[in-house]
């Protein structure tokens, strides 16, 4: 199984990448449901500072791979030879994948501040925040997972700063052509 890792900052536009890879009949799993469904499960709403803290324990609990160990059974239940996996958050979680799927390639969409914390505002999520410095501090949390340095394994970077028919486009030919569909 060929799986295709996403890493970036909040609001950089790994959705709109899951979006695109549904859209090509790529299955997508989002590490950030897993989080999500404990949340549900202890009755807590989905902010960002539960959602963050939950993570947090998560990795404090079980090591800051934990996160993809627990998404892999979800990735390998997919019936499909090609998986994208949105939400890497850290060095550690790319390693676990590396060695679990010998087939990963990991992509990096990178937007700056400013852009992320308009698309955030917009997007309206319940764990979006509504600050510029709640998002410098949910931004210093997820690097403090090791964000940045998964960015710096990332064997493709794709600069999201342009029009979203621009990014589709490039998502849209990088996807297809590491996944062998027609776009």
């Amino acid at each position: 199984m060929k799986v295709i890792g996403i890493v970036g900052m909040p609001g950089s536009g790994k959705g709109e990448v899951s979006r695109i890879a549904r859209e090509l009949g790529i299955p997508v799993v989002v590490m950030g449901d897993v989080i999500r469904e404990r949340a549900r499960e202890a009755g807590l709403p989905p902010t960002d500072e539960n959602l963050g803290a939950i993570s947090a324990q998560v990795r404090t609990d079980l090591g800051m791979g934990a996160i993809a160990r627990l998404t892999i059974p979800i990735i390998e239940s997919q019936d499909a030879p090609v998986v994208l996996v949105d939400g890497i958050r850290g060095d550690r979680e790319v390693a676990v994948f590396r060695e679990h799927f010998p087939d990963f390639t990991l992509i990096a969409i990178d937007s700056s501040f400013e852009t992320r914390y308009r698309r955030l505002a917009k997007r309206g999520r319940p764990d979006d925040t509504l600050t510029p410095d709640e998002l410098r501090a949910r931004d210093e949390r997820e690097l403090g997972w090791g964000l940045g340095r998964a960015f710096e394994l990332a064997d493709y970077r794709i600069e999201n700063e342009g029009s979203l028919e621009e990014f589709t486009a490039e998502v849209r030919g990088l996807l297809s052509r590491l996944a062998g569909v027609d776009g």
